[in-house]
C-alpha cells in the first residue's frame, strides 16, 4: 500500500506543480521523509498524510478515491455539486473531482444561527464571495461587518476569520478561494 500512496502523493504533487521542497514547506513534513514516501519506502502514518494532503485541500477519503487518469469533467449539474460542511452551513463544491483544481469555488447556505464556529479559521489563500441572499456577519481579524445581498467580501485567509448569520432569514453566499501553490 505503501507504494501505491507514494505513487499517488508523487503524481498530485506533479500535477500540482510543486517541488519536494516547496510541499515539504507547506505541510511541514522534512523534504527527506516526503522523499522516502513518494519513494514507497516509507508508510506514511495518518497525521503526516493529513498534513501532507492539507496543503492541497484534500481529505485523506478524496485521496484514496482521486482517478489522477480520469478525464476533467467542464459542466456541473446541482445534483454533481460536493457539499463538505454539514450542519446549518452547507458549501457546494463545484468541480470537487477535479485533481487540478486551483480554486474552490462555492454556493455556500447558512442557515439562521449558523456559525463557521468560536474558533476563528485561517489556512493559506485568499477568499472572495458574493452575499445574494440574506445576511452574514463577515469577522477578519478584529473587524467585523454585516453584508447583505450585493456587497462583497475579499481577504486574505491567512488572517483568522469567521462568518456567522445572525439574520433571521437563509443566508446564500457564491465564494471563491484559493489556498495559495498548494492547492
Amino acid at each position: 500500500m505503501s507504494d501505491d500512496v507514494g505513487a499517488s502523493l508523487r503524481s498530485l504533487r506533479k500535477q500540482r506543480g510543486i517541488s519536494q521542497r516547496e510541499l515539504a514547506k507547506l505541510c511541514g513534513v522534512t523534504h527527506s521523509s516526503l522523499s522516502l514516501i513518494e519513494q514507497g519506502k516509507v508508510s506514511p502514518s495518518v497525521s503526516s498524510l493529513k498534513k501532507i494532503l492539507n496543503a492541497f485541500s484534500m481529505s485523506v477519503g478524496d485521496f484514496f478515491t482521486m482517478d489522477l487518469d480520469s478525464q476533467e469533467q467542464i459542466f456541473y449539474s446541482a445534483d454533481d455539486l460536493v457539499d463538505i460542511a454539514s450542519g446549518d452551513i452547507s458549501f457546494k463544491l463545484v468541480g470537487a473531482n477535479r485533481p487540478n483544481r486551483a480554486l474552490a469555488f462555492m454556493v455556500e447556505q447558512y442557515l439562521p444561527g449558523a456559525d463557521t464556529g468560536q474558533a476563528m479559521i485561517t489556512h493559506y489563500g485568499e477568499e472572495a464571495g458574493f452575499i445574494v441572499e440574506g445576511e452574514i456577519e463577515v469577522i477578519v481579524g478584529s473587524t467585523a461587518r454585516r453584508l447583505g445581498p450585493g456587497e462583497s467580501y475579499y481577504f486574505k485567509t491567512s488572517v483568522p476569520h469567521r462568518f456567522r448569520n445572525i439574520g433571521d432569514a437563509p443566508c446564500k453566499i457564491i465564494s471563491c478561494a484559493t489556498p495559495g501553490k498548494a492547492f
